[in-house]
């Protein structure tokens, strides 16, 4: 299976929607744009699609005064999507932003994170809110603020943000998620007690903008990084549970500096336990362009020569694995007018196992 897996004769697209979209010549609607995915398979196996609703412009959580997340559901693995629902709705001059998501297998719960400021008490103060289902993105909880948990009182007035799109769950139980402060460093966000409280991880990661965070099958930890104006993404490793890590520039993986997204994927071979790496991102490393899936056989010393899944402009992506073993890849594309999701069939013609 490993001469076929990704290649260009192997993968056939099952599906290809875009479920977010602003048509301009609609004047009802007062919405600018949607923009920052994030990918999430529930429990029951369904997917859930979570995006930015931006309503006054297209402008970031610091510039924007009105912006809320909705999501949509998918039970038939991405083939057909629920209407849009509001999951975080704040009045005018109260902002949600930049999603993402950790599916808990032990308990069943969705997690969904988002940065929040209320732009007339506290403007320029980032604040991080968490809600939760425990019915398959059916319905979810108020918000709890988890900013004192993770974020030392000097960091007040820092611009500090969650990475959109995923979070992960070790096998030991550990929830971790990645926290941006632009003047001190990457940070990893943990829970030990299944999202009933969190703790920040001491250790600064640099250089890493918006980055994503597994668990290899060794047990080390792999964190993918934007870093902005080096061409290219970062790799950090830790081989002791987040306490020290080594990082370095990845030339496999051109980048511009953009948040792309990794996961592992379990089905690649029967006989394997290891499975292999995914990695999708904008793999142009000048210009937001060419969304590109690549794998991984080795925990990520090598990477494949990458399949194009979208030629042109494209912009912020997730990516995840269905129980099928099919792959979902959400992604923005169209001057960020759009945002599609592709389902994968990664062994076309074959039955997966």
């Amino acid at each position: 299976m490993s001469s076929i897996f990704l290649s260009s004769l192997a993968v056939a697209i099952v599906s290809l929607q875009t479920i977010f979209t602003v048509d301009p010549a609609d004047t009802s609607r007062t919405v600018s744009c949607y923009r920052i995915p994030a990918l999430a398979v529930t429990p029951d196996g369904s997917l859930i699609a979570a995006i930015d609703e931006r309503v006054p412009s297209c402008g970031d959580l610091k510039w924007n005064r009105d912006i809320n997340i909705v999501i949509r559901r998918s039970t038939d693995g991405g083939i057909t999507w629920s209407p849009a629902v509001r999951v975080a709705d704040f009045p005018d001059g109260q902002s949600a932003s930049d999603p993402s998501m950790i599916t808990d297998p032990a308990t069943g719960n969705i997690w969904l994170f988002y940065n929040f400021m209320d732009h007339d008490a506290a403007p320029g103060i980032y604040r991080f809110h968490v809600i939760s289902s425990e019915d398959n993105g059916l319905t979810w909880s108020e918000p709890t603020d988890i900013t004192s948990q993770v974020a030392p009182d000097d960091w007040e007035e820092d611009f500090m943000f969650l990475t959109s799109g995923q979070g992960t769950v070790t096998r030991d139980g550990r929830m971790l998620h990645t926290m941006v402060n632009l003047d001190k460093g990457l940070h990893l966000i943990e829970s030990t007690d299944h999202g009933a409280s969190w703790h920040l991880l001491p250790a600064a990661i640099t250089p890493a903008d918006e980055s994503k965070i597994l668990e290899l099958p060794d047990g080390r930890w792999m964190i993918s990084s934007r870093v902005n104006g080096q061409g290219c993404r970062h790799i950090h490793i830790s081989e002791d549970n987040g306490r020290t890590w080594t990082g370095f520039p990845e030339p496999q993986l051109p980048d511009p500096g953009c948040n792309g997204a990794i996961a592992f994927y379990p089905f690649f071979n029967t006989t394997d336990p290891a499975g292999c790496l995914l990695s999708v991102n904008a793999a142009d490393p000048d210009d937001r362009a060419d969304l590109t899936l690549r794998y991984s056989l080795d925990q990520g010393l090598t990477w494949s020569d990458g399949l194009l899944l979208h030629e042109g402009d494209c912009g912020y992506s997730d990516i995840t694995v269905l129980p099928s073993g099919h792959i979902a890849v959400f992604f923005e594309h169209g001057g960020y007018s759009s945002n599609s999701v592709m389902i994968l069939n990664p062994f076309a013609g074959q039955q997966v196992q």
